[in-house]
């Protein structure tokens, strides 16, 4: 449904997103994970267009986005939504819940009449739960949850296809979390749409995602099917992504393998060369210094390393 390929977005020598590849199907969620500042936010705004990209192509439906003429790129863009990380900020104050929901359908549908309009406005807010005496109330008068189904309101009013999922939840209490997980879960398989859901939280990212995409300065470094990844993960950040979650049980805490990453995250304006992320890797050789590693099939996905077989061979030396 969503193929893109090669991404490179640029703000003066930073070069946010490197080369990403990826493809979204019918019905599916991707998860894309890694800390923050290695691209993922960016990569969503350059998948619609709202940051420009240096090189690649975005098609959707068999069309280019990329090449597109301003007039052909709004009418697609109906069909690509975006889901704000903090619900509060990305909605007007001034503006009634009503307005809020009915805002998409004015600038993309001017002429529609107005009792069409109401109806989708009430249909977009009952299907997130929203009770249509909520009208002609205002988001300070809301919760953080409540804002953030608004927020997935206005996406769904448009009927789009796709939906991008920028950290929905991470600006929200943990006891309401898991509701808007299941909302967006339980509308995904309604309505038959793809997600795209960007996070940090590794167990939201398994609990509602098909496949899951690592994403480390900017590169994507590995790409599986959720449960294959989580228990099996290819890349050495991977596994220390994972490792560095903490669990309940003190017993397993204790076996699990001592997985930590040392040192920082390098400035993404001066990135390590070849493999980013060698200067933290405890398998890193003067290969990775020299060139950056290409994606390669392991197991059921991908993973960019160039000591992929050693490290699920035998574990380092010394």
């Amino acid at each position: 449904m969503l193929p893109g390929e090669g991404f490179f977005s640029k703000a003066r020598r930073l070069r946010a997103v490197d080369a990403v590849s990826l493809e979204l199907k019918h019905g599916e969620t991707l998860g894309v994970v890694g800390e923050s500042g290695c691209g993922k936010s960016t990569l969503a705004r350059a998948i619609l267009g709202l940051v420009p990209a240096s090189a690649g192509v975005v098609t959707f439906m068999g069309h280019s986005l990329s090449d597109s003429d301003l007039k052909t790129l709004r009418r697609r863009r109906r069909e690509l939504q975006l889901i704000f990380q903090d619900p509060l900020a990305s909605l007007n104050p001034r503006m009634s819940v009503g307005r809020l929901v009915a805002e998409p359908l004015q600038v993309h549908f001017p002429d529609m009449l107005r009792k069409d309009r109401e109806a989708r406005v009430l249909n977009a807010m009952q299907q997130v739960g929203l009770t249509r005496d909520l009208v002609n109330r205002y988001p300070h008068e809301f919760s953080g949850g409540q804002c953030q189904r608004i927020g997935i309101a206005r996406a769904l009013v448009l009927q789009p296809k796709v939906i991008i999922c920028d950290e929905p939840v991470s600006a929200l209490d943990v006891s309401v979390r898991a509701q808007i997980i299941n909302l967006l879960t339980g509308l995904r398989d309604e309505l038959g749409l793809s997600l795209i859901f960007i996070a940090h939280d590794l167990g939201v990212v398994r609990h509602i995602s098909d496949r899951v995409m690592v994403m480390y300065l900017g590169r994507v470094v590995e790409c599986a099917p959720a449960e294959a990844l989580f228990e099996s993960p290819g890349h050495p950040y991977t596994q220390a992504l994972i490792a560095a979650v903490p669990v309940a049980d003190p017993k397993t805490q204790r076996e699990r393998l001592p997985e930590a990453m040392a040192g920082e995250v390098p400035s993404p304006l001066s990135p390590p060369s070849g493999c980013a992320f060698r200067t933290r890797c405890p398998w890193a050789i003067e290969k990775c210094a020299a060139t950056a590693p290409a994606l390669r099939p392991f197991a059921n996905g991908e993973v960019a390393c160039h000591r992929l077989e050693e490290i699920h061979g035998s574990q380092p030396a010394g």
